[in-house]
């Protein structure tokens, strides 16, 4: 599949099957995961891969769409300013933007092995790394509930919904 179909085909599937994620896929979208760029190459991230029961649970209190309760598979995505890049003329730190290089790697792995998730930012973080401890210390930026797409599984309407090239690159 071309970058371009990849990309247009992606969406936020909020509605997933029984069918199990064999392993060697969350494994690929894992490698896929760690290879992303981040500022400088210093990788202030990390992520959990959430697939006991127990750990489950712990993550569905926190986010309770019903996509999140169906997943058996989910990724969790932090990251660490303190050991992330700042740009020292204007103490910009790469944290936040490193993670979203990360998880933005995980959708679209996602969709390459023909599975489905979402990008979830909505869900309690305080009250996640309370519920798991090894994620104290990290912001919370992102949960991906992975699986395969329900049968009447659909993009949302306003998936297709993109500004114009010419709309939203400036040349000068």
């Amino acid at each position: 599949m071309e970058f371009l179909e990849l990309a247009k085909a992606r969406y936020s599937c909020r509605k997933l099957s029984d069918k199990p994620v064999e392993p060697e896929k969350v494994a690929r979208i894992l490698e896929v995961a760690v290879a992303a760029p981040t500022a400088k190459n210093i990788q202030p991230y990390k992520i959990w891969k959430v697939t006991s029961t127990e750990a489950l649970a712990k993550v569905q209190q926190v986010a309770k769409f019903p996509f999140v309760q169906q997943a058996k598979v989910i990724l969790a995505v932090g990251v660490r300013e303190d050991e992330a890049f700042t740009r020292p003329f204007d103490n910009l730190n790469y944290a936040q933007i490193d993670g979203s290089i990360v998880a933005t790697h995980i959708m679209l792995a996602v969709q390459a092995e023909g599975i489905g998730t979402t990008w979830v930012g909505y869900f309690d973080a305080p009250k996640l790394q309370e519920l798991i401890p090894e994620m104290a210390g990290y912001e919370l930026i992102a949960l991906f509930p992975i699986g395969y797409p329900a049968a009447d599984a659909a993009p949302s309407n306003r998936h297709a919904e993109r500004r114009a090239v010419a709309d939203a690159v400036a040349e000068i």
